[in-house]
């Protein structure tokens, strides 16, 4: 089996270099497609991969196609594969908001994978939500959730209107919880800490937080309720997010996402 992956920013070369460390795939079975010349010239350097220029040279060889480009190239990119792509191969999307159906209508291909990948992926700790077009085999997808987990967790869901949900949560979770670090990071040094002191008491206090809520069965509340006690300290900040009405701008922000996510899928520009 080869895969395909085109485009070797963030996420496609996180993939990359995820899958090939899957025993699915044997060594110099991923191709890597970028037109970048710098980009191209540092894949020449990872032993683990064939790097390429053009599409006609890799894209009829490969098994999995996975498309990692922003979804503005999308309507170009298509008409460039369509020629070159043959009905027993697979494509990954994990451009936000394209549709399965676009994707179809647009390379001729039937067996489409929709995915929304996150940014912890790059150290092995993402979360990747999927769906599918009917025509791709259970055993296909096996073997697709297979190459999803070697950069984290993959999760199946219903359909597309879950993948854009997920967008809103952890496909752009991640920024949300650097927002609220910064934050954090900001009053510690109005406080008097040392940048390097902010960044130790934040980081440590997320990773710890993170840690406590997957290693137990309770919910956040619960954990709230531990930490907090009444006329106390952390009651006090509780108090003022509640006061400040945080927890529902947090649903709204996520929301938002969201609903980009479904208006970039109306978009044939998809800008």
């Amino acid at each position: 089996m080869k895969v395909l992956v085109i485009g070797a920013g963030n996420m496609g070369l996180t993939y990359a270099e995820g899958m090939s460390k899957s025993k699915l795939l044997k060594k110099k079975n991923i191709m890597v497609l970028d037109s970048s010349e710098e980009k191209l010239k540092e894949l020449n350097e990872m032993a683990h991969f064939d790097a390429f220029k053009k599409l006609e040279e890799c894209v009829p060889q490969a098994d999995i196609i996975f498309i990692a480009v922003k979804p503005y190239h999308a309507n170009a990119l298509f008409e460039t594969i369509k020629p070159l792509v043959h009905s027993d191969q697979i494509l990954i999307s994990i451009m936000a908001g394209v549709t399965i159906d676009a994707i179809k209508t647009h390379t001729g291909l039937n067996k489409i994978v929709r995915a929304m990948p996150n940014l912890p992926a790059k150290v092995g700790k993402g979360l990747t939500s999927y769906t599918s077009s009917k025509e791709v085999s259970r055993i296909e997808l096996l073997t697709v959730e297979s190459l999803l987990d070697t950069t984290g967790k993959s999760i199946r869901v219903r359909d597309e209107n879950f993948i854009d949900a997920s967008t809103g949560i952890s496909g752009s979770g991640p920024a949300y919880v650097f927002y609220f670090m910064q934050s954090m990071m900001e009053a510690a040094l109005q406080m008097g800490f040392s940048k390097e002191v902010s960044s130790v008491l934040v980081s440590e206090t997320f990773t710890g937080a993170v840690e406590l809520f997957n290693q137990n069965n309770l919910s956040p509340n619960s954990w709230m309720d531990r930490v907090a006690s009444k006329g106390g300290t952390t009651q006090a900040a509780l108090d003022s997010m509640d006061d400040n009405n945080v927890s529902e701008l947090i649903k709204e922000a996520a929301f938002a996402a969201f609903e980009r996510a479904v208006e970039l899928g109306k978009e044939e520009n998809y800008a």
